[in-house]
């Protein structure tokens, strides 16, 4: 099935879809009630979104990517942050930059410590506990800019993908002046997929990483300055990737 706008689970039936279908599409409003917050306080997380360094680390020679990147453990109730550490993946689910301890700038310690922040993390965290158990989760958070300064950006260089966690959010923060930036979901083991654009600022698509490969398609300028901003937030077990 196609679409060209995200057909919204209903909150009530989240963790059914994702451990029917393997992923759910949730409206910011949504997303607000899961959280515990209000509009507003996300929307205020938004001008962080300006002061994203540059990804030094793609392999293509693009200039299109900035981004921020930290870490954090939810046991229960409590969040904490990690020390500051390496993004890593293995090769087997990025065939472009696995393999590399890639270590990005923080997320702005200011922002990290916003309740809204914190509120978002918890409340994707008890959603996974819910579909699968109530155990620590080990959060990376990773702030992105996708522009087209070079005429093109590429949300996902590697392709169609999976991250090697239990749950991948994404969440789109906003859209201004680009075409394109289509999600593309597909089945890890069969034949199904579906195609939709998210464009409602703090919608959310949230992901069993097990049960499908997920990637964007490049997006093109519109007008002046155009890009595309969204937090990914992986949720594994265990431990880290990259952690011995």
């Amino acid at each position: 099935m196609t679409t060209s706008a995200p057909i919204f689970t209903a909150p009530d039936h989240l963790v059914e879809a994702l451990r029917s279908d393997g992923y759910a599409v949730l409206r910011a409003q949504d997303v607000c009630a899961l959280a515990g917050c209000a509009p507003a306080e996300l929307a205020a997380l938004v001008p962080s979104w300006d002061a994203l360094p540059p990804d030094n680390y793609l392999k293509d020679g693009g200039r299109y990517r900035r981004r921020r990147h930290s870490c954090f453990v939810q046991d229960g109730a409590a969040l904490r942050q990690t020390p500051h550490r390496a993004h890593w993946q293995p090769l087997e689910y990025n065939a472009l930059h696995g393999g590399m301890h890639r270590l990005f700038e923080p997320v702005e310690a200011e922002i990290a410590a916003r309740p809204a922040w914190r509120q978002l993390l918890r409340g994707l965290g008890r959603v996974c506990s819910r579909v699968k158990g109530e155990q620590p989760w080990f959060i990376e958070a990773h702030q992105f800019r996708i522009d087209t300064t070079d005429g093109i950006g590429r949300p996902t260089p590697e392709g169609a993908h999976r991250d090697g966690v239990d749950f991948v959010a994404v969440l789109l923060v906003g859209r201004h002046q680009v075409k394109g930036g289509e999600t593309r979901i597909f089945e890890a083991d069969g034949p199904n997929g579906k195609r939709f654009t998210l464009t409602e600022p703090w919608s959310l698509l949230l992901l069993d990483d097990a049960a499908v490969i997920h990637e964007s398609t490049p997006i093109q300028p519109s007008g002046a300055a155009g890009h595309r901003d969204t937090l990914v937030l992986t949720y594994r077990a265990g431990q880290f990737q990259g952690e011995t």
